[in-house]
């Protein structure tokens, strides 16, 4: 892969991950009350919907560039043709590699933005040092596997398909597709893989707000799922699938289109 190549994907994928973060905050937060063990009303309901958004437009930019020039990289270096047999299978390799990168950036962002969500009350500032002071560093990190084990299954869906949908839409019209036409490919293959790892999601999410010393705080994602499974059944398993695929769908349809355009642009 080329260095302009390089730069373009880098560029391209921060700008598309600030928009859509930005964009889809409320709909963000509304999903982490649902799945808060506290209860969406105690978390804080509709109050402060943009709680948290300073750590999620600090850190989209990095983390969005990071998946994308990995994605981009691995994609050039295994073989991706559309004729290929392989080709599922690469672009699997290359987002779970990019996700496994990007959750370096994401989730010292996600722990602090989840954090501001449930607690309306308290600056980002001062639940980055209240989490720093009482946990340390690894607190910043804690529910990394859970990230890592709900971003490369939900990456192995969305993905593939996307590229697959382009594919068809593009051999169906007889050129490759334009970036509106793409971003409804990532609006279809988000909102699929969205619910398809719901109940990660909801792992995920009570591991980071769990308190300190608590056992699902030592960030087991099995436990976590049992322990949901037990306590609130399937409903328990996706709560909060509806707006997680409502973001998701559209923000696959910004982030995708927006990354195709932006890509386009500058190459």
């Amino acid at each position: 892969m080329e260095p302009r190549e390089s730069w373009a994907a880098l560029a391209a994928g921060g700008v598309a991950g600030v928009c859509v973060d930005l964009i889809l905050f409320p709909l963000d937060t509304v999903k982490t009350r649902l799945q808060s063990p506290q209860g969406f009303r105690k978390a804080g309901g509709f109050r402060g919907i943009y709680a948290g958004v300073p750590s999620t437009a600090i850190g989209s930019f990095p983390n969005a560039a990071a998946f994308f020039i990995t994605y981009e990289n691995v994609k050039s270096l295994l073989p991706h043709g559309s004729s290929s047999y392989l080709s599922p299978a690469t672009h699997m390799v290359a987002a779970s590699l990019g996700e496994v990168v990007a959750c370096l950036i994401r989730v010292p962002s996600e722990v602090v933005k989840q954090r501001a969500q449930v607690s309306p009350s308290s600056s980002t500032l001062r639940i980055l040092s209240h989490t720093l002071y009482h946990e340390g560093i690894q607190g910043l990190y804690r529910g990394y596997k859970s990230t890592v084990l709900r971003e490369i299954p939900f990456s192995l869906v969305q993905f593939p398909l996307w590229e697959s949908l382009k594919d068809l839409w593009s051999w169906k019209q007889g050129h490759v597709v334009d970036s509106w036409q793409s971003a409804v490919c990532g609006a279809f293959a988000g909102g699929f893989a969205a619910a398809v790892t719901t109940p990660l999601d909801v792992a995920k999410t009570r591991i980071m707000l769990a308190k300190a010393g608590s056992s699902n705080a030592r960030g087991n994602v099995l436990a976590a799922l049992g322990g949901i499974w037990r306590t609130q059944g399937l409903s328990g398993l996706f709560a909060g699938v509806v707006p997680r695929m409502a973001a998701i769908s559209l923000g696959g349809f910004i982030f995708l289109g927006t990354y195709e355009k932006t890509r386009q642009l500058l190459l």
